[in-house]
Parts: structure tokens; sequence; C-alpha cells
């Protein structure tokens, strides 16, 4: 599953609407609990889709059969998994997951807007039922341009462990007003509109109150605690070096996980060097660089494995098409953002969720400047699940490509711990815990 802290933008290039696709029934958004007592989500994926997720890790994307029943596919691969969904009755509240019966859950929500900017993004609060003070996470976007609201099943899975959420769309995407951005200054000002609207929605019902940043998040979220009002930060495969760092250590993993050496490494941070000054040019210039360095490697055994998580695209994408959407596509982008000066100087507690096998995101540079950081008296946890990619998926490779199968099936528990500011457990699997 392709899912970078810059690739996220560049999927607008090339994908295309869904033709004639089922309509879904809206209703059917929703967390429902089972008659074996255990539960499921299911939410929009795409047009004409649901995706189900339970607190396990399991998933699987839904698609409507012609009798009407709704069939589903083994997380992201495509493969049936056995799994049968009946929505027929989901505007009452009722559906039907592999032969349980399924009640949706009576969550507290309240639809808001919210100012920040100029501009008026949309919100939602969702809370256990019930008067009791929880912690509320507000969750801060990656550099997706899709609808959280619609689309985020955190929203729901969080409160069914006890723990509330506050849920916005990103300037310029689903129905909030502004301009799209990756500039981390406006989108780190969002987010701290975000929470403050969140702790007034939710008044008394507030114990704690932070933020869970994912992949650009990671960025954004440490920013946004910085100025205060934030009890604990979450940053879920996101990174403690600059987006073009990032391009780099994702070249050098290219060749190492190949089986390349020093030489051929080189070779890749050259080509990944003359892609990235066409990005800090705002892509007006350097393309002759990059054919340049192009033409010396492309015959080379290593050059069909440089990807990164820049110049893979930089390099594949004709030179028109990229002069004409690349300022759009990656507007306020601030390649060379270091995170440290504000990560050096926070004091609210972290917990940063990386992933080992993550090729757009590499995190081994990350955990040294991380665990730096906590000898240094920083107070930041930090577990590593060994198998996980980006989105901290585990996965099936099939050649170069990687199919998501499933999330690790500690994370909810992690994520819902931390919020509540339990002590990190001293095992969550097979990951590596830093506490």
């Amino acid at each position: 599953m392709l899912d970078g802290l810059l690739a996220a933008a560049m999927l607008s290039f090339s994908a295309p609407g869904a033709q004639g696709a089922t309509p879904v029934p809206e209703c059917a958004a929703n967390y429902y609990q089972l008659s074996d007592q255990t539960g499921v989500d299911v939410a929009p994926s795409g047009e004409g889709q649901y995706r189900w997720r339970r607190l396990d890790g399991t998933s699987g994307l839904l698609s409507a059969r012609p009798d009407g029943n709704w069939t589903s596919s083994l997380g992201w691969t495509g493969r049936p998994d056995g799994v049968t969904v009946d929505l027929s009755e989901c505007d009452q509240g009722r559906i039907s997951f592999t032969g349980l019966r399924g009640q949706a859950v009576p969550f507290e929500t309240a639809e808001t807007q919210f100012k920040s900017g100029g501009d008026l993004l949309a919100g939602r609060l969702i809370l256990p039922a019930g008067a009791q003070a929880v912690p509320i996470v507000v969750l801060v976007h990656g550099s997706e341009d899709t609808s959280a609201l619609r689309t985020y099943a955190l929203q729901r899975l969080l409160p069914a462990q006890g723990v509330g959420v506050f849920v916005y769309d990103k300037r310029g995407t689903g129905v909030s007003k502004g301009q799209f951005t990756h500039d981390l200054h406006q989108l780190a000002a969002d987010a701290r509109a975000a929470l403050k609207t969140a702790r007034s929605l939710a008044g008394k019902r507030v114990s704690r109150i932070g933020y869970y940043g994912t992949s650009q998040g990671g960025w954004t979220a440490p920013r946004a605690a910085a100025k205060g009002g934030a009890d604990f930060v979450i940053v879920g495969y996101g990174l403690a070096v600059s987006p073009m760092e990032e391009d780099q250590e994702a070249l050098a993993f290219d060749m190492t996980r190949h089986g390349f050496g020093d030489a051929e490494t080189a070779g890749a941070l050259e080509i990944g060097a003359a892609a990235q000054a066409i990005v800090r040019s705002r892509f007006q210039d350097g393309y002759d660089g990059l054919r340049g360095v192009v033409a010396r490697h492309k015959e080379k055994p290593w050059f069909r494995y440089v990807r990164g998580n820049i110049t893979g695209f930089i390099m594949n994408t004709p030179e028109a098409q990229l002069r004409a959407d690349g300022p759009r596509l990656l507007a306020g982008i601030i390649p060379d953002y270091d995170p440290l000066p504000v990560l050096r100087k926070l004091t609210t507690a972290q917990l940063w969720i990386l992933g080992a096998a993550d090729i757009d995101a590499p995190y081994l540079e990350t955990y040294r400047r991380l665990t730096a950081l906590k000898k240094s008296g920083r107070p930041i946890s930090i577990v590593i699940y060994p198998h996980a990619e980006h989105g901290l998926y585990q996965f099936e490779a099939r050649g170069e490509e990687r199919l998501s199968t499933r999330q690790p099936e500690s994370l909810q528990r992690l994520l819902a711990g931390f919020a509540r500011g339990e002590r990190l457990e001293t095992a969550y699997g097979d990951a590596e815990v830093v506490r």
C-alpha cells in the first residue's frame, strides 16, 4: 500500500475516478458491536466500496454482490477472505458480519466548524456514551488529500475503547475551505485550532487531550504541541528528518535491501540529488541535470531499483506534467524542514510508533535521533514493529510489489493506553519497546 509522506499527493496525477461504481449506503459507516461481544468498524473506501476494520488489526475491502450482500478481500491484497457482510438494515443500525448480528454503537457526536488562518475547517467530536471524563485524541493528517471525516476509521475505533476523538478535514479537502497545502507552519496552526475546538466542545468530559499525527503529521503534530495545550503527542510512521533526507534514506535503503553496496548507493543518491533539486526549484529548473545523471546510470544493474520517496516519481513523470502540476500538488512544501529544533525543546510526553520495514519513510536515522533526544531528557517512548511498512501495515511481497494485509494486533491497545496516560507495557507482540 503506497502512502509515503509525499507519495499520497503524487497519486493525484494518475488516480482515476471509479466509473460506474455501485452506490454505497452511507448509513453503514459505523462501529458495530457484534453478537460475540467483539466489534467491527465499517467505513467508506473510495467509490462504491467499504472497508471493515477490527481492533485486532485485521481488515478487508467490501464490494457489492448482485444479491445485495457484500463480499470481502483480505487487507489490500484483492484475495477473497471468506467474509460476507449484509448492510441492508444499516439504516436501522444493524448489520450482519460473517453471520454475526451487529448493532451500531451509540457514540456522542458533535459536528462543528472552526476557523484557522481565516478559513473555515469542518470537524467532528466523537465521545464514548456517558458522562465520564475521557482522553481525547486529535487526529492530524498525513499528506493525503482525501476527507478524514468520511474515511478515517480511528474516529470510531478509539471511542470503542473509551477514548474520544476529534477528526477534521484538512484545509482544501472534504468540506473544509482554504487551499490544500503542505506548509507545516499552517498545518500546525490548523491542528492547534482543532485541539482548542475539541477542548471547548468536550468541556468537562476532557480528562487529557493530545495529538496523533501520522506520516506527514509526524512533523505537524510536534510543531503544534510546541505551542502548548497538549498533554501528549503520538506519532505514527513519521520522521525526525527532513523530507529531502527522507528521500535520501529511502534511496539508500533501496540499494541495501537489494544487496548493493556503497558504490551503488552513491549512484542512487546522485540521481536523488538531481530529482530533489527540481523540487527545491518548485518544479521550474533542474530537468537537464536529472536527464544527464539518469543517462549515465540507466544501464547499470542497480538502476531499476531506484525508487526513494519522491525520486522515482520525478524520474518517471514527464517534464511538462511536473512543471504544470507539481507546484499545485506539493504546494507549500518545505523540502528541508528540520524537525529537530522543535523536538529538542518539546516537553510534552511523546510516543513514536515506527515500522522497521518502511521503505517510504525508513526509520533508522529517526530512531537514532529519538534515542539521543531521550537520553538528553526528552519524554520520548518508541515502539518499533519489525514487520510493518508505512501505515504500520504488515504485508505480502510479490516481487517488488507489496500488498498490505493488516496492522499489528497490539496497535489499537497501544494507542488507547498511551492516550489514557498509562505506562507502556513491556511487550506489544514482537515489537521493540523503548519506554
